[in-house]
């Protein structure tokens, strides 16, 4: 599949001008400058292949039956479709043969211990988690990195797991046409396309409800509610800890993108763990900014936004976006580049992130309160 990103190429334009409007994308918002070819179908398998013992190969599927709160069949789900109308689905039982596209819905499927379920997948920008390696391993990666309505009709799924930006006639095809047919849809919420002027906030507890959305469509409802408390204990510990704080920090995040800045402001996924951490976003309208916006701003904190593809080097695209900021005279007498407060950040922790949400808010927080001991 060697071939330049189009993923990021396609989805940029629209995605950028939805964050510039201060709302989020329906896709990833934002759009790093490494376009770079991907590794094609083979490779990525290979790379997310388990290094041998290393990692445990039960880990993930452990604990199959549940303890706690039973799915109780038919259960219906609250969704979307391709243009952001909201759309019901009703599951008579788990779905068998389920087409996941995108990292993070791929990875919610993993961290679920749903590997079974899982048809087919597509569209991975990074590699998975190490502990999600064997579990991947069994499960069918498609060529195609979006897969088309053609490839996803041969896979005959039950239900198909993806990104609000997939569901158009270019790709995967119409939500309400494959609910006709019998194959339920889930959109993750937060790439939930604007619709009629009306534009939708990108909120953790968007991220929350998909996790545990899934957990009750396939009955495993205690694993997902543990991924959601694992997440906010981070919150709950970070707010606790600075509560008699007088001041708190004010930050700026933002993804470098043709000489300018797209700003994560309070409608983005970015900014509502930032604000939920007790953050200040120096600017929350989530406008494009200029150097001289950044430098009249001085935040304490500066969160800068960093995304490598799949056959990218992670540490070069890293510093190359940091270098940004930190090899620009301009900014040397911001407060954040004085007191080495420019702190990387990976699109996909921060963006539609879902099982990557806990290392996000970790980020975030360590980011604002680096004398906190987090890690305990």
């Amino acid at each position: 599949m060697k071939r330049k990103v189009f993923y990021g190429k396609i989805l940029a334009i629209l995605l950028v001008l939805a964050v510039v409007a201060g709302t989020g994308a329906c896709g990833r918002s934002g759009v790093t400058s490494q376009n770079e070819q991907r590794k094609d179908a083979e490779s990525i398998k290979q790379e997310n292949q388990a290094a041998g013992s290393a990692v445990n190969t039960g880990e993930i599927a452990a604990n199959k039956e549940q303890a706690g709160v039973k799915t109780k069949y038919p259960l219906t789900i609250t969704t979307y479709d391709g243009t952001g109308n909201e759309v019901t689905t009703t599951y008579s039982k788990a779905p068998d043969k389920v087409l996941a596209v995108y990292q993070g819905c791929i990875e919610t499927m993993l961290a679920l211990g749903l590997e079974d379920h899982l048809a087919a997948t597509a569209g991975l920008d990074n590699e998975v988690p190490d502990t999600m390696k064997a579990a991947f391993s069994k499960i069918k990666y498609l060529d195609e990195f979006t897969p088309s309505r053609e490839t996803a009709t041969m896979l005959e799924p039950d239900m198909i797991f993806s990104w609000g930006s997939l569901f158009s006639e270019k790709n995967l095809g119409n939500v309400n046409d494959w609910i006709k047919k019998g194959t339920n849809t889930y959109i993750n919420t937060n790439t939930r396309p604007n619709q009629d002027g009306k534009k939708y906030n990108r909120t953790l507890e968007n991220e929350y409800t998909d996790i545990l959305n899934i957990g009750k469509i396939f009955d495993v409802q205690d694993k997902a509610q543990k991924i959601v408390d694992d997440i906010q204990s981070v919150i709950d510990k970070t707010t606790a800890a600075t509560t008699n704080m007088s001041e708190k920090p004010t930050a700026l995040i933002l993804e470098s993108y043709d000489k300018t800045f797209t700003n994560y402001g309070a409608a983005t996924l970015g900014g509502d763990m930032l604000t939920k951490l007790g953050g200040k976003l120096a600017n929350p309208d989530g406008k494009e900014m200029g150097k001289e916006d950044i430098i009249a701003l001085n935040p304490d904190v500066i969160f800068v936004v960093y995304m490598p593809y799949s056959g990218d080097d992670p540490v070069k695209v890293r510093q190359e976006k940091l270098d940004e900021i930190l090899k620009d005279k301009a900014y040397a007498s911001l407060d954040a580049v004085k007191n080495d407060k420019v702190v990387p950040i990976m699109l996909s922790e921060m963006y539609a992130s879902a099982t990557r949400t806990q290392d996000g808010i970790l980020t975030i927080a360590k980011g604002l309160y680096p004398e906190l001991n987090l890690d305990k």
